[in-house]
């Protein structure tokens, strides 16, 4: 109060505080008080580290007028303890002695309380009591972003800490990693993950944690089961290899259905062309009349080929796997119509035979996706480029393999041989001794191109969906860049009368380097379900990347792909937004049937929206043609428009 006083005795305009005393009034200011003063505490500490179990003293020394309450912070002790006073004149000394101390008391510090009639202080000492190490708990694997082992350890000195997978050492790598979790409530605990990145069937089993310090050792077990073996009679993980090998001669000669397992698949399509050919269009034609009946939209089907496409037949790179047509009016051409990938075209002067790779070549890392065919898995492989001793692929396999999903398996690994083109998926070859069927691709790093450009967009932090090395938000020149490589693609799958027929930057596939490429694995229809429309009960159709002739006809062509690909553009701008994606599907169709189109992306330049209308005129006939486009955004790679933000 003197001090108080002192200070703001001003403030107070001239407030004066008095005393009363035997001697009457005496000023708070002037009044000298010689038996009041706050304790003075010192905790003495001789030693204060210890292993657990064994004693510990330490002595709190007190003065202070007049004589402060003294004691020690005992509530929260683990340790056993017993507590002695001395006095020594004007000091008090509070001795503490710790038997048979615990680690438990680390939590906390050790404090003396000492307070008079002046106030309150106090001494503090931290304790360090060393212990063995342990294991608080391992649990079995968990499915987070990546799967993870949780624990918490516990031991002091700190321990080291080394995992086993059924039995032989871990070392941490980009796919198998172990990360502490913050937490300043529980003391030495260390809370943490082994995190596994996209394990498979080969990283199912026993996963141990050993903990060690100078004091001891821990040892836990925790079981990981990701998912089952795919290849059931390969329980290594590995594919297994036939126990023999036919030459080319005889695997030519096999009967199909009798030699399944080590069949290759020849397509001969040059070889009688012009006997086949107008027999071959024929057929077509009444297949074709055949599925002209009325449509799940209520409107009469015109032919899925145009003019320009008479060579084209009703073969499309098959999503083998699918379930059988849903009714008659299913049946015949429409059952491909069923999520579409491909139509492919008669090829000419070309006689190939699709590569048969070993199962003992392969050995699967980690599950990719799964769509309606079955599993894709990111493999490695031997004996597959004369450069490389392995390489990483994509296996496509074939669940439920009957004999109609293994002619389609057929066709389309004969009709995937076919094409050889820098910016098409490349397609290595099949794998058919023993379950299940196998495709392999390449690998593409980076995934498909529209979460590529999600993660690489203004919003990328947003959506938190890359795992990639940062790279920024694309540029003017790369997206052009991206463009013009699917467009290369096109030209190339015009050239041969392929209508793709579900381009969409979806079914795109982003390499290193910025390397796209057209294809992908039957996977977009599952993950990207809402690109999709159901139509009357089982099919499934693309309709905000259709031209109206495709929505209201189901007619397919190579113009009905230069419409699509207008729309890709429309995303690689808008950085991998769904068109129309303020609409509901059935408002989406009302406006393509219409004739609006979609609005000029913020950050597109007038010279590229002109193209993607190029691709949008209603007429078919009218829009521009894929090469046309392709040497326009060529020009535009190498001289980048300047453009203004229009929003901005």
């Amino acid at each position: 109060m003197q001090k108080w006083e002192k200070d703001y005795r001003g403030d107070l305009h001239s407030q004066m505080l008095l005393c009363l005393s035997d001697d009457g009034e005496i000023s708070l200011s002037s009044l000298v008080i010689d038996n009041c003063s706050l304790p003075e505490v010192n905790v003495l500490v001789s030693q204060y580290k210890t292993e657990e179990g064994g004693n510990l003293t330490f002595e709190c020394q007190v003065t202070g007028k007049p004589m402060p309450n003294v004691r020690w912070q005992t509530d929260e002790l683990a340790s056993q303890f017993t507590v002695q006073k001395e006095v020594s004149g004007s000091t008090l000394n509070l001795l503490l002695h710790l038997t048979d101390v615990s680690y438990k008391d680390n939590l906390h510090n050790l404090t003396c309380e000492a307070e008079n009639q002046a106030g309150p202080k106090e001494g503090m000492v931290q304790l360090d009591i060393e212990f063995s190490a342990r294991i608080i708990f391992l649990r079995d694997a968990e499915p987070q972003h990546h799967w993870c082992f949780p624990f918490a350890v516990d031991g002091n000195p700190e321990p080291n800490i080394t995992w086993l997978y059924n039995g032989a050492v871990i070392k941490e790598t980009y796919y198998t990693y172990m990360q502490f979790i913050p937490d300043s409530n529980d003391g030495s605990v260390k809370h943490g993950c082994l995190f596994l990145n996209k394990p498979t069937h080969i990283n199912n089993g026993n996963y141990s944690i050993i903990v060690e310090n100078k004091l001891g050792w821990d040892k836990a077990t925790a079981v990981g089961m990701f998912m089952e073996n795919p290849f059931q009679d390969n329980p290594e993980g590995l594919i297994p290899v036939p126990d023999w090998e036919p030459s080319t001669t005889e695997k030519s000669n096999m009967d199909i259905t009798e030699k399944l397992n080590s069949r290759v698949f020849v397509v001969s399509v040059a070889v009688g062309l012009a006997v086949f050919a107008s027999t071959f269009l024929l057929i077509l034609i009444l297949v074709i009349n055949k599925c002209g009946q009325q449509s799940k939209f209520g409107i009469h089907r015109s032919s899925v080929l145009g003019t320009e496409d008479d060579l084209a037949v009703s073969l499309r790179f098959m999503n083998f796997g699918t379930s059988p047509p849903s009714s008659d009016e299913d049946s015949g051409l429409s059952s491909f119509v069923e999520n579409p990938q491909y139509f492919c075209g008669i090829i000419k002067d070309k006689d190939m035979c699709v590569q048969h790779i070993k199962r003992q070549d392969i050995a699967l890392k980690w599950e990719l996706g799964e769509g309606a065919f079955g599993k894709v898995y990111l493999a490695e492989c031997a004996n597959l480029s004369p450069d490389y001793d392995k390489m990483l692929v994509a296996i496509k396999t074939l669940k439920d393999a009957n004999e109609s999903t293994r002619q389609d398996f057929q066709r389309e690994a004969e009709l995937l041989t076919v094409l050889q083109h820098q910016h098409i998926v490349r397609f290595y070859g099949v794998c058919t001794d023993g379950e299940p069927l196998a495709m392999v691709f390449e690998y593409m790093r980076h995934g498909d191109l529209n979460r590529f450009l999600r993660a690489h967009g203004p919003d990328a932090r947003i959506l938190e969906e890359s795992k990639m090395p940062p790279m920024g938000q694309l540029t003017l020149p790369q997206m052009l860049h991206i463009a013009a490589q699917i467009a290369s693609g096109m030209v190339y799958l015009a050239s041969l009368h392929f209508v793709h027929r579900d381009l969409a930057t979806r079914n795109c596939l982003v390499g290193e380097g910025l390397v796209v490429k057209i294809g992908d694995f039957g996977m977009s229809r599952d993950i990207y379900s809402t690109d999709y429309y159901r139509v009357g009960g089982r099919t499934m159709l693309p309709i905000r990347w259709m031209p109206p002739e495709s929505i209201m006809y189901r007619k397919f062509t190579t113009e009905s792909d230069i419409w699509s690909f207008g729309v890709v553009l429309w995303e690689i701008f808008t950085y991998g937004k769904q068109p129309w994606y303020q609409l509901s599907n059935s408002e989406a169709i009302e406006c393509i049937t219409q004739g609006r189109e979609l609005e000029r992306p913020r950050t597109c330049p007038k010279e590229v929206y002109l193209l993607m209308q190029g691709c949008w005129q209603r007429e078919p006939q009218q829009r521009m043609v894929i090469k046309d486009i392709h040497n326009r955004l060529l020009e535009l790679v190498k001289n980048p428009p300047v453009y203004l933000d229009i929003l901005g």
